[in-house]
């Protein structure tokens, strides 16, 4: 404000004066115009840099530096985003009791307070389900349609409270019935036992509603096996899903690309080993070949053709991004129709807290997603 009020003054001052004087001032004025910028450069290139190496094979070494929480997150996410850090370095906070880490807590307070919805502990086909429904019942437009949720773990927990907090607040803001599978998971049982679940409710679903009328989602390990899933039901001839949601994941393996070493200490508190993402050995896949398109199908276009419409979410702290964002492209390149979603400065499963205003959005894409691409 006072730069452009000066500016209006001195264009006052040099409107009155004669041809001389006005142009001996606008000289004047370029001189020392020209003097700021080159006084400006000269102490922006007196600054030390630090010094970025680089390798003969393009691997970089970087300078400590101090990373702030993104700019472009709600104040909410802000201040959710620095908890969460010091979250992930408390063994307290991240210890699970009854199948919820500690951490998880005031998050899954937040949402029964926030969503009303129904819970039917049950089983299909010996399969242990929880059926979740809005307490004001399935929207109308939603009868004929459910959704099969795959929940986030590992492969070796989190249930239910990664089930809770995936399929409450889709149930309810949606207005869709939500049927979430207590999958087997290791180290007890190895793959495919997992997959197996899967295609158990799924068959019996079938029975009740078209698959085109199916939606299938799941965050991390869920969004991995929904993915393995789509791959299975091929192998066992089973129709697809009329569209599926893989969340903080991709369709196959964790902790590739840039992402295993970019991501960890900004979203999850910790280093990266030395060779990328540091993450506990997943005992669910003990002897199988991470190559199988039963547990890969990332690698097989052929088995990606097959897939349906696709949506992805992740963050740019998530361990997962470049997994996701690589099966976002393979998937485009084998012509399915694949959405992705990409929040800045937010980390793996973010959503899970339904106190910030990006978790709203998400819940509204997921279930508008599903609401456009079900079948009626």
């Amino acid at each position: 404000m006072i730069e452009e009020r000066a500016v209006a003054v001195i264009g006052s001052i040099i409107s009155v004066m004669g041809p001389v004087k006005r142009s001996w001032v606008l000289c004047l004025l370029a001189g020392a115009s020209a003097s700021w910028q080159a006084s400006a450069q000269a102490a922006s290139a007196s600054r030390p840099t630090p010094a970025v190496s680089v390798a003969a094979d393009g691997a970089v070494t970087i300078p400590s530096e101090t990373v702030p929480v993104s700019s472009l997150l709600s104040p909410e996410a802000k201040a959710y985003v620095a908890q969460h850090l010091k979250d992930m370095q408390d063994p307290s906070a991240t210890y699970a009791e009854k199948g919820i880490p500690r951490f998880m807590l005031p998050y899954l307070t937040q949402q029964k307070a926030m969503f009303a919805v129904e819970q039917q502990d049950t089983k299909i086909e010996g399969v242990h389900v929880v059926i979740f429904s809005p307490k004001q019942g399935v929207a109308a437009e939603n009868a004929k349609r459910v959704l099969i949720n795959l929940h986030g773990g590992g492969f070796s927990g989190c249930w239910p409270g990664c089930s809770l907090l995936e399929s409450i607040p889709i149930a309810s803001v949606g207005g869709f019935k939500v049927v979430s599978v207590d999958y087997r998971q290791g180290p007890d049982y190895h793959f495919p036992a997992a997959s197996e679940d899967v295609a158990k409710v799924y068959a019996a679903l079938l029975k009740e509603y078209p698959a085109q009328n199916v939606g299938i989602f799941g965050c991390s390990a869920g969004g991995a096996l929904t993915a393995m899933s789509v791959a299975w039901f091929q192998k066992h001839d089973l129709p697809s899903p009329g569209a599926i949601g893989i969340f903080c994941a991709g369709a196959g393996g964790f902790g590739a690309g840039d992402a295993a070493y970019m991501t960890l200490p900004i979203g999850e508190a910790r280093m990266p080993s030395a060779t990328g993402v540091s993450l506990p050995p997943m005992g669910y896949f003990k002897g199988t070949d991470p190559n199988d398109p039963l547990i890969a199908p990332v690698k097989h276009p052929d088995v990606l053709a097959k897939f349906p419409p696709t949506l992805l979410i992740t963050g740019t702290r998530d361990f997962a991004l470049s997994n996701t964002l690589d099966t976002n492209i393979q998937l485009t390149k084998a012509g399915v129709d694949a959405k992705l979603y990409v929040w800045d400065g937010l980390f793996h499963g973010f959503f899970y807290n339904p106190g910030v205003p990006e978790s709203m959005d998400a819940y509204k894409i997921i279930c508008q997603f599903f609401s456009k691409e079900l079948g009626k």
